[in-house]
């Protein structure tokens, strides 16, 4: 199938694009000379700029933020190789827009020997039928697969499409390299802003760079709008303050998103920061959450969680605290309940650390799910009714608080696991108390040891046991062997 001839329209169409887009877009590069920052993958000798330079490309995903050149690098190769471009949008395309593309890619393989390059931009936003829908078609060669998305790959494309192409990272552009781009923007005359002669004020420059979070497309849409609302002045040049800045950016280009894997990597790194007792880090990376919009809700949820897990009986009234601010946030809302996260994050912080509940708790659920669920001790039993009691049930039970100590030694535990010991409080905060006053234990299980060892002491029989007795025996106390 060849590629339809531009027509008057689309030249004319062409023509007020390139003067009428945004920055941008007028700004894209158009050959990898141009293409700024990601040297990790595109570098000289690289194995993705071989590939594009000598048109020899393999289905590829380019994971990366916002304004770090996916797009970018996708249209280059659109320019640089000899295969049929076609550029889809997962915001918009459907299952019906894929299946013409493949019908037109098979056609033009067929008829032409002309392969096809099929860019899906944003492809995370394809659910698993659409995704299903190119499968095929990547794994037999009709098509040549560029996904861009800002999702992790691992969690938002199919694990199948996944294996049958090679997944690409970039990485947010420095300062440096935005610097970069908003110089040439603001010297080219042809695509850029050469013609208005703006001159970015060195502060300004500064803030425009650290505000834009690595981002090529803010930085150069925030410069547009700037200078567009700067009137000329002395020499007819238009000198950008830091105001005039500030005012086109409004705020910072936040790179946050709560439903994706950035949520999961700052309550990591909030929760590690506690752990670790470093309120500072702790504070960044709550005011990360909230500021880029997370629930406020759920950081109370997990704040209450490490209260519980790394905390502990080290400090009780860590989750005393946390269920406190869980209460302020729901009762005062943003930005008063804030604060008291804030305050939350910072006492957990401080706290002595303990994780020997946590511990205990793992250690007796193994034991629930992997050992026999034995019945409940006769003299653990409830009584109510005078059949229980008949039957044993609350017999031989020792009233705590009839004992000096308040407390006796009777056992808990079912016979399979008489003696188990799942929490040991360590040396920090409460938690010190809290191991003085279960020493008995270790006192109990001395006696028992003691007591162990006095039983299995047996005699030695001063003759041949007869085998036929000892196969009758139920006992399982140990038979001493012959002398």
């Amino acid at each position: 199938m060849p590629k339809r001839k531009p027509d008057l329209f689309d030249a004319q169409r062409e023509s007020v694009l390139s003067s009428k887009a945004p920055l941008a877009t007028r700004m894209r590069p158009r050959t990898l000379d141009e293409f700024v920052g990601q040297e990790r993958i595109i570098g000289e000798g690289r194995l993705l700029r071989r590939a594009i330079l000598e048109d020899q490309l393999f289905s590829i995903i380019l994971w990366g933020p916002p304004g770090s050149g996916k797009t970018t690098l996708a249209q280059i190769v659109a320019t640089t190789t000899n295969a049929h471009f076609e550029q889809l949008s997962a915001v918009s395309a459907t299952v019906a827009d894929l299946r013409r593309v493949i019908k037109e890619a098979q056609d033009r393989l067929g008829m032409f020997q002309e392969r096809t390059v099929l860019f899906i931009d944003e492809i995370h936003r394809f659910n698993k039928n659409q995704q299903d829908a190119v499968l095929p078609y990547v794994e037999d060669g009709t098509i040549i697969l560029i996904g861009a998305t800002t999702e992790n790959p691992s969690f938002e494309v199919n694990n199948a499409l996944l294996s049958r192409a090679r997944v690409f990272t970039l990485e947010a552009l420095t300062d440096e390299q935005i610097g970069q781009v908003v110089d040439r923007a603001l010297t080219d005359s042809e695509h850029g802003l050469g013609q208005l002669q703006a001159v970015l004020a060195t502060d300004a420059r500064e803030l425009l760079l650290n505000m834009s979070n690595g981002d090529a497309r803010t930085a150069l849409n925030a410069l547009e709008a700037a200078t567009m609302a700067k009137a000329p002045s002395l020499g007819n040049k238009r000198l950008l303050t830091i105001e005039d800045i500030r005012d086109a950016l409004q705020s910072r280009a936040t790179r946050y998103d709560k439903r994706g894997e950035l949520h999961y990597n700052a309550i990591s790194a909030l929760h590690k920061s506690v752990r670790d007792s470093d309120p500072d880090a702790a504070l960044y990376w709550l005011g990360r959450m909230l500021e880029g919009g997370e629930d406020p809700l759920y950081v109370a949820r997990r704040v209450m969680r490490i209260a519980v897990e790394d905390v502990g009986m080290a400090d009780p009234h860590a989750l005393a605290v946390t269920v406190a601010a869980q209460q302020a946030v729901h009762f005062m809302g943003q930005p008063e309940g804030d604060l008291a996260l804030a305050q939350a994050v910072v006492y957990l912080a401080q706290a002595p650390k303990s994780n020997a509940v946590y511990a205990a708790y793992k250690a007796a659920l193994q034991d629930v799910q992997q050992t026999r669920n034995e019945p409940v001790p006769l003299h653990l039993r409830n009584a109510p009714t005078r059949l229980m009691r008949d039957l044993g049930y609350a017999q031989g039970y020792a009233y705590a608080h009839d004992f000096a100590e308040g407390r006796s030694d009777q056992e808990h535990f079912p016979p399979s696991l008489v003696g188990r010991i799942y929490y040991e409080p360590t040396g920090r905060g409460f938690e010190a108390q809290v191991r003085e006053r279960l020493h008995w234990r270790e006192e109990r299980q001395a006696k028992r040891a003691a007591a162990t060892k006095g039983r299995r002491t047996v005699a030695a029989p001063s003759s041949t046991p007869d085998p036929q007795a000892l196969a009758g025996e139920e006992s399982q106390e140990p038979v001493a062997s012959e002398g």
